[in-house]
């Protein structure tokens, strides 16, 4: 009787020391599948105008320090095909126009998430040619010196659309028509008027700043075309909303206004 006992208490204590191993490995189990999880992977599309190519490039590089798991993929272009790239359904995030009437056609359409539409940057228009140029100014344009002037395409490139307001401001757009070469965004221009392709050109301060092979022969007053403003915009189509918004608001802060004033830009 008594081997009984002590064998049901052998037993007994043995099946007390299972049930609380269970529990304990049964806690360390529930401890590591709540452990913390690496943020999901983000893919932000972004279109924006060719001439933000080189400050763009500095932003994505800050932006990975305080968003490594958000990818930007940037599309650049005219401003006006890229417009109608969304509007057509083009995946895009956000979209960043160098003109308003860009921005101002999506935001009609009701493609623009309500209270996203804020101007970034602005910018300036300057005349420039070849290092070795002689030209001195827009006074040149309807002289023997310019053979072919570079600009955008008015309907599509904002820049094409500022130059023609200088034209018309100075008087000069019928004297000057035959010369027009008219390229499919700012950063053609930019290298047709440095390459020999055509004697001057219009672009952006942004742009010429950029190109080692290019000299600022004028800056155009403000006077004489319309405001040079850089509007931003998050897409109501955006799969990641949340995400572009962050981005947009990063565009904002003091380490990117150091980026735009380094490669030309002003603050808007």
């Amino acid at each position: 009787m008594k081997k009984n006992i002590i064998y049901i208490t052998l037993i007994t204590l043995l099946l007390s020391i299972f049930i609380v191993g269970c529990g304990i490995q049964k806690a360390s189990t529930t401890i590591d599948t709540n452990a913390s999880k690496p943020e999901s992977t983000i893919e932000l599309n972004i279109s924006a105008a060719a001439s933000l190519k080189e400050a763009m490039t500095d932003i994505q590089d800050e932006f990975k320090k305080v968003k490594p798991n958000v990818t930007l993929t940037v599309n650049f272009g005219a401003s006006g095909s890229l417009q109608q790239q969304i509007e057509q359904g083009a995946p895009c995030d956000i979209f960043i126009s160098a003109g308003q009437s860009q921005m101002k056609a999506l935001a009609d359409k009701s493609l623009l998430l309500d209270n996203t539409k804020k101007d970034l940057v602005k910018n300036d228009l300057v005349l420039v040619g070849p290092k070795e140029t002689t030209i001195t100014g827009l006074s040149d344009l309807t002289s023997d010196k310019v053979k072919k002037i570079a600009v955008g395409e008015p309907q599509s490139v904002p820049a094409g659309k500022y130059a023609d307001e200088v034209f018309t401001k100075l008087g000069v757009k019928d004297a000057i028509s035959s010369k027009l070469v008219f390229a499919k965004d700012v950063k053609e221009v930019l290298a047709w008027s440095t390459s020999g392709n055509a004697e001057v050109g219009l672009v952006y301060k942004s742009d010429a700043l950029s190109s080692k092979d290019a000299k600022i022969i004028e800056t155009v007053s403000d006077d004489k075309h319309s405001p040079i403003t850089y509007p931003i915009g998050v897409i109501k189509a955006s799969k990641n909303p949340d995400a572009a918004k962050a981005f947009e608001d990063f565009l904002f802060t003091d380490t990117c206004k150091k980026i735009f004033e380094k490669y030309g830009y002003g603050i808007a």
